[in-house]
């Protein structure tokens, strides 16, 4: 069953996924993903044709339930006005990964640093053995992603993977939900720093074994894990905007036009 692009008549489903993108956007925030009103977190919206984007004139330290837009998860259909740029990077993942319901772009320091180099991402930690051997690199271009030619390439380049690098401009994210990606937008981040400090490190540094990847993942990074520091990263956003207690609770008034 499809859902018509209708804002005013969005079922709580959408309703809580809206706030969820809301709440992931701040997250990133926190964790050092701010670039001026650049980078988006996405939502599938099941058993929809629809996604629910931050819009393009808020940035995420600032993104409200009220600023995240309904669009179209065909590349064809109209897009709202207030969808970013970068619509089509959203639409290409979708459609080439059924299995995804979260994506996130941003262009975190990082991350933007580690994949303008050439080094493979090791397990340095643990936020590194969940990505080791499972990131890959997008370089046909370190451009914004405004066309669907180039959005198809992203998509090819993620694979099946958890994330791909953008050379000299980011990285994206995706996870079978939006905490699911949230959390491993944060976890790619802490990774490339960890390791980027360690790359300085005279005489070289070690890593995790196979073993302990494999084991890291099943724990650290198990969908319980997941789900609590989805949890922790709301109440960090809670604690400091304490408005956003409030998200969620009625429905607005007056939804953004699409």
């Amino acid at each position: 069953m499809t859902v018509r692009l209708d804002e005013a008549r969005l079922p709580p489903v959408a309703l809580g996924l809206r706030v969820q993108v809301a709440l992931a956007s701040r997250s990133l925030s926190l964790g050092g993903h701010d670039d001026f009103n650049q980078g988006q977190v996405s939502a599938r919206v099941p058993g929809a044709d629809y996604m629910l984007i931050k819009g393009a004139l808020k940035g995420f330290d600032e993104c409200t339930p009220e600023d995240v837009v309904v669009a179209p998860l065909d590349p064809d259909a109209p897009a709202p006005p207030l969808a970013p740029p970068e619509l089509p990077l959203h639409q290409a993942v979708y459609a080439a990964r059924p299995d995804v319901h979260g994506v996130v772009h941003s262009h975190a320091p990082h991350t933007l640093v580690f994949g303008a180099t050439d080094l493979p991402l090791r397990p340095v930690s643990h936020e590194g053995a969940y990505f080791e051997q499972r990131i890959g690199r997008f370089t046909m271009t370190s451009n914004t992603i405004l066309d669907m030619a180039t959005a198809r390439g992203v998509a090819d380049a993620l694979g099946g993977d958890p994330a791909v690098l953008l050379r000299n401009h980011g990285g994206v994210v995706v996870g079978r939900s939006v905490r699911h990606a949230t959390v491993h937008a944060h976890t790619l981040e802490r990774a490339c720093r960890l390791q980027l400090m360690a790359e300085r490190v005279p005489g070289g540094y070690h890593t995790s074994t196979p073993a302990d990847v494999l084991a890291k993942r099943e724990f650290i990074y198990g969908d319980l894990a997941v789900r609590s520091y989805w949890d922790h990263c709301v109440g960090r956003v809670r604690r400091t905007w304490p408005e956003s207690a409030d998200w969620g609770r009625r429905r607005p008034s007056a939804a953004p036009q699409p």
